[in-house]
């Protein structure tokens, strides 16, 4: 161990965060092993400023205090001679270094506050005409109690139907259905059941590609 070894500080910040290995947090943020083992080495300039947003942000630490853990020397009485091959940058260089990367982070902020928009426009134009069409059709259930529930209903699931397909999300089976019991995608309401045994679906659930969002909720037959 080097005097300028940071994988203690690296470790602390892993901990709080739940991560267990460098592998974890290179699959997590998205790097390359070898960028966190620069980090490790106190090699923090020599890293790009994207890889370093990216790893403050899964360790959910500002950014220029991520920095300034990496770059401040910590004296070790053991270790009395620097490192050449890892020179300390002077305050001014530092003071730069900072003031970029806080630039870089502002600059990061604004994107995102854009992306948002985008994401809630095109959101609003999948269910342009539930919006549209919902508040007449809920006064017009309430003055009239006769009016049939299904003919409103197209105008939830329509719209519903259009985001979730745009967004990748399946339905795991349809309400009412019967299939064999598979506990990795199905949440038992009440009873018991063993994997295969027939169960029918009382709430639907969700996936997105691999992942799953949502366990159907289900009952034994």
């Amino acid at each position: 161990m080097s005097n300028c070894d940071r994988t203690p500080e690296l470790q602390d910040l892993m901990q709080r965060v739940g991560i267990s290995s460098f592998k974890a947090l290179s699959r997590a943020a998205g790097v390359s092993e070898r960028q966190i083992l620069r980090l490790r080495q106190g090699a923090l300039e020599q890293m790009r400023l994207d890889v370093l947003l990216k790893l403050s942000q899964v360790l959910q630490i500002p950014l220029n205090e991520f920095v300034a853990t990496f770059l401040i020397p910590i004296p070790n009485p053991q270790y009395p001679i620097p490192n050449p091959q890892s020179p300390v940058p002077n305050p001014q260089e530092l003071a730069d270094l900072r003031k970029e990367y806080e630039r870089s982070q502002l600059q990061l902020e604004q994107q995102r506050e854009v992306l948002l928009q985008e994401f809630q426009q095109s959101s609003l134009q999948l269910l342009e005409s539930l919006l549209l069409q919902w508040p007449t059709a809920a006064h017009k259930a309430q003055e009239n109690h006769q009016l049939a529930a299904v003919k409103i209903l197209p105008l939830v699931e329509k719209p519903l139907e259009k985001l979730l397909q745009a967004w990748g999300i399946e339905a795991i089976a349809p309400v009412g259905a019967e299939l064999p019991y598979n506990p990795q995608l199905h949440q038992l309401l009440e009873g018991t059941a063993q994997p295969g045994e027939i169960v029918r679906i009382r709430y639907t659930g969700y996936i997105q590609g691999d992942k799953l969002l949502y366990r159907a909720k289900v009952s034994p037959v």
